[in-house]
């Protein structure tokens, strides 16, 4: 087989390091610019009907949520001659600035009373800045060194939407370093405990150095062609390692026991490439189909981790299988260099597990007791699950960060000396009133009667507790459109609320009768239809995924039966995880260890994110399990024997997969956001209860229940199985070398084993 792409990749081996070596370098280079490129926030829905108001409310009346907020304080008083002087000029100033589409300041017209501090040393002046995330911290980098500090006797600081999007982006782009650092060393020395060969352990590294910088290269170019999520870098740049050092262990691992059994390089790359390299390129599209999932939901944070989470998947397993058996080639026997600990010889693939291995033994064992271990298994993450049955889905605000953040400290000064949310007043348009101005009074009364509001202001003027408060002034005349248009809008200002009622509250407004098509919008609003975004496409994402997860199963195992039974038990073995993320996280118990503040809800993201990453890892194990277990059972034909002897095989090559890949996913720990932290806790946990409880105890105990049953598959569908249906291959028997075109003879200088 002249054609053989392994045998290319051999002869051509020192090429491919190379061209490896300088894509690497290419895509590190543009890696150091890529978060250039990304944009921040990512968690509404445009197409909600907060994104439409936003929309109506910058296309129509050239205005802006109120994203900046400038806490000033004035050490003699807000009402001194020196505090005004100084007040009055800041805000015109600020209101001059290019981005800048409206400012609202305690020192503008009428000297609003909400704006000033209870104890009279602070005020407000907010701000709507324009454009998109990546635009808005644009200018909030130009402003801020401008405004912020000592300003003619007042002392500002920045604090709002605006601020608390960029200090996330800002720790999410920390937290991506922070993390990898933290975890390459750690790596090591467990692939040095796992492998007993500094050389064999550095190869998983080495991979997984080359996927990182490849990926950040990749996303690069994604982010030249559409949107993608800043936190996209933290969480696919880790999987990306994470996956690579999997994949690496599988490669690595069934190398060096083709080459202990006596075969030179080539022939040991060829046999392993046709098994465990199958293999891994099956887990990648498993993952990649897993992520694909996430691209259903609207929300930019979960669909650019989608496009950049497949394209990721997919540049591992590339990696994997074309730099990797390029490394083997050069190293050859010399794999085995910087042994720190005589090796076992390897038991040869043909022949039998032996039955006093750990996981052979431990496997006899649950199939000896089926029912008593799978209903205990199965009850005890069901329990752990239980708390998730209480979750309260939010979105990320100041809390998320540390309480040294300066965005939080000046949100945290607002609630307790200002006595409505300015910032966060909501915004009703309505682009085509009817009425006139009775029809639009009369509804902003009712607006400002329903609990919870502080304040109505709209083109009629102002009205508190259902009354109207003041007359129409000059402050007043933005609220309707510009000449020639129809359009109002009104500002719906909250008391001192908490989150709960804020969002009854949105729903209050939606509820009440308007003089025409009002679409209400603001922050609060964003966040509320942010997690109906979420929980709308739920079930058709669940679905999709479900369904061509059963088809790559089933091409895998060729069974009707098996790859519903693998479904059902990830998503067993991921209801402790839910479990652990609504009591750790949401109910606050692990506070105080990690020190973040609990906001009594889940970041609407996390969820959806922790259980497409979770699942498809679970998936990813679930190939490289069956795979051998299939492979035993085609070679003995007995489905008992099959699991046993598969389990025997592959069992600690899956625990050493969860244990490297637990500590990627800890470095998430390193992180000052909480929702990052979650992910830190809850995807170590989810790896490795599938790795263990799973893997040793629910799968066994359900494939002996099932018998052969679990092979089943009807005759009718065999020739597609045959035709379509992929396996982890055993080996021929032809040497590679000839394979490959080659005589033995001319078999690479220093690349036999033997």
């Amino acid at each position: 087989m002249p054609g053989n792409p392994t045998g290319r990749l051999l002869r051509h081996r020192r090429a491919v390091l190379v061209v490896a070596v300088l894509l690497a370098l290419l895509g590190g280079v543009a890696g150091a610019t890529v978060f250039d490129r990304l944009k921040g926030g990512g968690f509404d829905d445009p197409n909600a009907e907060s994104g439409r108001a936003a929309a109506a409310l910058a296309g129509e009346f050239a205005r802006d949520d109120m994203n900046l907020v400038l806490l000033v304080h004035a050490p003699g008083g807000v009402d001194s001659p020196a505090a005004t002087r100084a007040g009055t000029a800041l805000g015109e100033r600020l209101a001059d600035e290019p981005g800048v589409s409206a400012v609202v300041s305690y020192w503008g017209e009428g000297r609003p009373a909400p704006l000033r501090g209870e104890e009279g040393d602070m005020a407000l002046v907010l701000a709507a800045l324009s454009g998109d995330d990546t635009e808005v911290a644009e200018r909030l980098g130009t402003l801020e060194p401008r405004y912020e500090g000592e300003q003619d006797g007042l002392t500002v600081e920045f604090g709002g939407a605006a601020v608390v999007g960029e200090e996330l982006a800002e720790a999410g782009e920390r937290d991506a370093v922070r993390g990898e650092m933290i975890a390459f060393p750690l790596m090591l020395v467990v692939l040095v405990l796992i492998f007993g060969s500094l050389v064999a352990a550095a190869l998983p590294l080495i991979t997984g150095l080359i996927t990182i910088l490849l990926s950040l290269g990749l996303i690069w170019a994604l982010a030249s062609v559409t949107d993608v999520n800043i936190f996209a870098v933290n969480i696919v740049t880790l999987l990306g390692l994470g996956l690579a050092v999997d994949y690496s262990l599988l490669v690595v691992s069934r190398y060096r026991e083709e080459i202990a059994k006596g075969h030179g390089t080539a022939e040991a790359i060829h046999r392993t490439m046709r098994s465990a390299g199958r293999t891994v390129a099956f887990s990648a599209v498993t993952v990649a189909v897993t992520l694909a999932g996430l691209a259903w939901f609207p929300l930019l944070a979960l669909r650019s981790i989608a496009y950049a989470g497949i394209a990721v998947s997919l540049l591992t397993a590339l990696v994997t299988l074309v730099v990797l058996p390029a490394l083997l080639a050069v190293l050859g026997p010399r794999i085995e260099k910087g042994r720190l600990r005589r090796r076992k010889a390897p038991r040869p693939a043909t022949e039998a597990a032996p039955t006093d291995g750990f996981w052979h033994r431990l496997a006899s064992f649950v199939m000896r007791r089926p029912v008593p271990v799978a209903t205990l298994v199965a009850g005890f993450l069901l329990l752990l699950g239980v708390p998730f049955l209480g979750i309260q889905m939010g979105t990320a605000d100041e809390r998320a960060l540390p309480e040294s953040s300066p965005a939080r400290q000046v949100a945290e000064d607002m609630r307790a000396q200002f006595a409505s949310g300015e910032s966060q007043a909501l915004t009703v348009v309505l682009p085509e009133p009817s009425g006139g101005a009775p029809e639009l009074a009369s509804y902003a009364a009712d607006l400002s009667s329903l609990d919870g509001v502080a304040r109505v202001d709209t083109a009629t003027g102002s009205y508190a507790a259902g009354q109207q408060a003041a007359g129409p002034g000059p402050q007043h005349a933005q609220y309707a459109a510009p000449e020639g248009h129809d359009g109002v809008w009104l500002s719906v200002v909250p008391g001192p609320v908490g989150a709960d009622e804020a969002e009854a509250l949105v729903g209050e407004v939606r509820g009440l009768p308007a003089p025409g098509e009002a679409l209400v919008g603001g922050q609060t609003a964003v966040n509320m239809d942010g997690i109906d975004a979420i929980t709308d496409r739920l079930p058709v994402a669940g679905l999709t995924l479900a369904v061509a997860m059963y088809v790559l199963l089933f091409l895998l195992t060729g069974s009707v039966l098996l790859p519903v039974l693998a479904m059902l038990l990830s998503a067993i073995g991921l209801t402790a995880t839910f479990g652990a993320l609504v009591a750790g996280f949401q109910d606050g118990r692990l506070a105080g260890l990690l020190d973040f503040t609990s906001t009594g809800a889940i970041v609407g993201t996390v969820p959806v994110l922790l259980f497409a990453i979770a699942f498809g890892l679970g998936m990813d194990y679930q190939v490289f399990m069956l795979s051998r277990i299939r492979e035993e059972y085609e070679a003995c034909g007995d489905p008992v024997a099959a699991v046993a002897m598969g389990l025997e095989r592959v069992g600690r090559i899956v625990t050493a997969a969860a244990a490297t890949l637990s500590i990627v996913f800890l470095a998430f720990l390193v992180s000052d956001i909480t929702f990052l932290m979650a992910l830190g806790v809850c995807l170590p946990l989810a790896v490795l209860m599938d790795a263990t409880l799973i893997r040793g105890a629910l799968l066994p105990a359900t494939m002996r229940l099932a018998g052969r049953a679990t092979w089943w598959l009807p005759r009718w569908l065999k020739p597609v199985h045959d035709r379509f249906g992929l396996r982890e291959a055993a080996p021929d028997d032809t040497p590679a070398a000839t394979a490959y075109g080659d005589s033995p003879a001319h078999e690479p200088a220093g690349t036999t084993g033997r």
